[in-house]
């Protein structure tokens, strides 16, 4: 049986990070006529037609929006192949890195790890990745779909590794001009307002919830968002007071100008600890294990 020319997956893994037949040329040396060709090669190969026209771009197809992490974690295990045991030439790395994080950790820290990849590793690319249906972190790691996992501590498998990054505290925010400010922000005073509950998998109800019920409350979540730079937004835009918010997103707070005040929860709520996960594949990869230095390194100074 032939088998097909794995030079095709690295083209296809730039076609679908550029959405451009000319910017993916230019990215491997190629004319665009060249280029041309080798997606009609790819289009062959796969049996689909990949991408089509779109205005002046490139739209991928449904095919192959399902394919773009299989074919990453493929180009990224090739690499590590044929880099380990070898030192990394960060001025000429050539490489994106795809991390899976909330918003939370993206706004905190995002820009500031980008301008450190960008001083000493200036073609390097990070990907955020969102989470896919039924896709979990565990799973996306062992596939090759993501690099590393920024979250909360969580059950993985034995043999994923782990690094703790930070710890976070919590803390309760609404319109500076909230009449809740007018009082003692006791567990009454609290409750008597609607709050926002921030569920990627938009639920109203969680653990807060049954602390409350334990101490004979409940409270009336009439927003649900799926991250929190939406709920901090609309925390400044009404009389809703957002609940939970990570204490090391206050700074992104005041950048923003918003006229939001951070308040002291009236029930104890445990302090969260951050780490990066990885699958042992990467862990000697030297191009991974220095962006892993470069995401302690910016947890630690902020």
């Amino acid at each position: 049986m032939k088998l097909p020319d794995l030079n095709l997956l690295i083209a296809l893994d730039i076609l679908l990070q550029e959405g451009s037949a000319v910017a993916a040329a230019r990215r491997m040396n190629l004319s665009t006529p060249a280029m041309s060709r080798t997606l009609a090669r790819i289009r062959e190969a796969i049996g689909d037609p990949v991408f089509v026209r779109s205005g002046r771009g490139l739209t991928p197809t449904p095919r192959a929006l399902e394919l773009r992490e299989q074919v990453r974690g493929v180009v990224e295990q090739a690499h590590a192949v044929f880099t380990s045991g070898r030192e990394v030439d960060l001025a000429t790395l050539e490489r994106t890195f795809s991390l899976r994080a909330n918003d939370v950790f993206v706004g905190a820290y995002g820009g500031k790890l980008r301008d450190m990849l960008a001083s000493h590793a200036p073609n390097t690319v990070l990907r955020f990745v969102p989470e896919g249906d039924g896709d979990t972190d565990g799973d996306a790691l062992q596939a090759g779909r993501i690099d590393l996992y920024i979250g909360s501590l969580r059950s993985f498998a034995p043999d994923i590794k782990r690094q703790s990054l930070f710890s976070t505290s919590f803390v309760g925010i609404a319109r500076d001009d909230h009449p809740i400010f007018d009082g003692t922000i006791d567990l009454a005073r609290f409750i008597a307002y609607d709050h926002i509950s921030v569920s990627r998998r938009g639920l109203a109800r969680g653990p807060f919830d049954t602390a409350l019920a334990e101490r004979g409350h409940t409270r009336r979540v009439s927003l649900i968002t799926a991250n929190f730079h939406s709920a901090i937004f609309a925390a400044a835009d009404s009389r809703l007071i957002l609940p939970l918010m990570p204490r090391h997103m206050l700074p992104i707070v005041e950048r923003l100008g918003l006229k939001l005040r951070a308040f002291d929860l009236p029930l104890p709520v445990e302090s969260v600890e951050i780490v990066q996960a990885w699958h042992p594949r990467l862990d000697n990869d030297h191009a991974h294990q220095w962006l892993r230095r470069m995401l302690k390194d910016v947890c630690r100074d902020n």
